[in-house]
């Protein structure tokens, strides 16, 4: 990538008020505490406090910064081809509490925007799923008949404004975008307005599920409550084995501006290229922002440099006058059954919960868990409390393929990785990594712009796979379960929450 091309922070991040938090250095006691400040950990915190629960949110880095702050910011219930997956997997019934559910949040949302007057740019639009292939027409038109029936306002359609033709859409109209980080910074100032706490820079390492929970920090305090939800993204606890019904998948995202009357006025997305995802934000004066997103891959795996170039080039192609100054990543966990998991963390759980797995929907997803968590841990009834249950065996053995594929795809890179041979360090450029061997171990050597060395161990702390340099972000990522760490082993992204070991070289 050249100069220009370099990855640059989230136009979300970018655009929003630093407000910080406390680190936690003190014990405390509080009646539910939530491990992550994404949108599902803050929306459950939230709920929670309307209850009347006395809330702690505990975040590793900053509030909404990390996967909900690289987002693309889709509030919609049209989740690319899921219905009539949902009708065959599930039932008719099913798919319909699946709409109802993420229809609900999308409502939810849209009313705590006016009650709490957030200005985060909430738009109404349609939402498409495309394709281009004539050859998937007929899978289009299943989709839109099984999103209908699940209660959908949903058809198929062969127009959209997109600046190119199209074989066939589905559209869902009624749907929303918005600016994730303003609407989430709201959301934390009202619940702290209301009793809850929040806590930055804060790693949690332990959980014990007594009565009360224990959660021990880096730093370490001790936070005991009755109640824990992990929402972390990928769960950083093993204890459920969740991170072998996960597979993690890494996007990257081009955005830029393009002139006001070239906006194709609504949200878009195709399974085709690598997947491609459209959609525009508000900008200054003539302009709107363009939000391009594709190019998924495995976290440590492929050459990210070249994706950016092949989606900028597909973006300036669709879009030529488009001016780029943003490209970004994002994150998601793809569940092996489709469906998200909200709720028990594991069988013998009773007062620790989970939200996991949202498949690049989380802004619908988070805030569905977020409404289901706050109904189980208040003991309340919530109809679709089964549909998202982690602890679900059906669906799970009925799409063993895809469980036995991603653990196969594993145990490739545990094996396979430690099997690369080793380049020379003399050999590294500037701004380049690479994992090397060193008195018989595998170490991660990063050399920056100076020409110093930085080495830490190759190990992932997660559960032991081997890391590989992503050279268009600089960063460090285990193939196995998504951890990514800086060129200095400090954690980025869980579930890891150790940094690698320093090494000398």
């Amino acid at each position: 990538m050249s100069e220009k091309q370099q990855v640059s922070s989230s136009y979300w991040l970018e655009t929003a008020p630093d407000g910080r938090h406390p680190a936690l250095t003190d014990d405390l006691d509080v009646d539910v505490a939530v491990i992550g400040a994404g949108i599902a950990g803050l929306s459950t915190a939230w709920e929670l406090t309307r209850a009347g629960r006395s809330v702690a949110v505990l975040e590793a880095g900053r509030v909404a910064a990390s996967v909900t702050g690289h987002t693309t910011a889709k509030v919609t219930v049209l989740h690319s081809l899921v219905y009539d997956k949902l009708r065959r997997t599930r039932g008719p019934e099913g798919a319909r509490l699946y709409a109802r559910s993420q229809s609900e949040a999308l409502e939810h949302a849209a009313a705590i925007v006016d009650e709490l007057g957030i200005d985060c740019e909430w738009e109404t639009r349609s939402a498409y799923t495309y394709a281009c292939d004539a050859g998937r027409v007929e899978e289009l038109r299943a989709e839109a008949r099984a999103a209908a029936e699940a209660g959908l306002p949903a058809s198929f359609v062969t127009e959209t404004g997109l600046p190119f033709p199209v074989a066939g859409a589905v559209r869902v109209t009624g749907q929303a975008q918005f600016h994730p980080r303003k609407y989430l910074l709201a959301l934390a100032a009202d619940l702290v307005g209301r009793g809850g706490r929040i806590y930055e820079d804060t790693t949690v390492l332990g959980m014990d599920e007594g009565e009360p929970c224990r959660l021990s920090t880096a730093a370490g305090a001790t936070v005991r409550a009755r109640d824990v939800v992990v929402a972390t993204h990928y769960p950083i606890f093993d204890r459920a084995l969740l991170f072998a019904r996960l597979s993690p998948r890494r996007e990257l995202v081009v955005a830029g501006t393009i002139p006001a009357d070239q906006d194709p006025d609504g949200m878009f997305i195709t399974p085709d290229e690598g997947t491609r995802s459209v959609r525009t934000a508000p900008y200054e004066g003539d302009r709107r922002l363009l939000v391009v997103t594709g190019e998924h891959f495995t976290p440590g795996t492929g050459d990210p440099r070249a994706s950016f170039e092949n989606l900028t080039a597909w973006a300036l192609d669709h879009f030529p006058d488009l001016d780029i100054t943003h490209r970004w990543a994002t994150q998601d966990n793809d569940p092996t059954d489709t469906v998200p998991m909200v709720g028990p963390l594991h069988p013998g759980a009773r007062h620790a919960y989970v939200a996991t797995g949202f498949a690049g929907w989380g802004m619908t997803g988070g805030i569905m868990a977020g409404r289901l968590l706050t109904a189980q841990i208040t003991g309340e009834e919530c109809a679709w409390s089964g549909l998202y249950d982690p602890r679900r065996v059906k669906p799970a053995v009925r799409e063993a393929p895809s469980f036995l594929k991603t653990q196969a795809k594993v145990a490739g890179h545990f094996v396979g990785d430690r099997l690369r041979p080793s380049p020379p360090v003399e050999s590294l450029p500037p701004g380049e990594g690479a994992v090397v061997r060193a008195d018989g171990h595998r170490v991660a050597v990063y050399r920056d712009d100076d020409g110093a060395l930085h080495a830490v161990s190759a190990r992932c702390t997660h559960l032991g796979c081997l890391v590989s340099f992503n050279g268009a972000e600089r960063a460090w990522e285990c193939p196995c379960h998504g951890s990514r760490f800086d060129t200095d082993g400090k954690v980025i992204q869980g579930p890891a929450t150790k940094p690698l070991e320093r090494r000398d070289i």
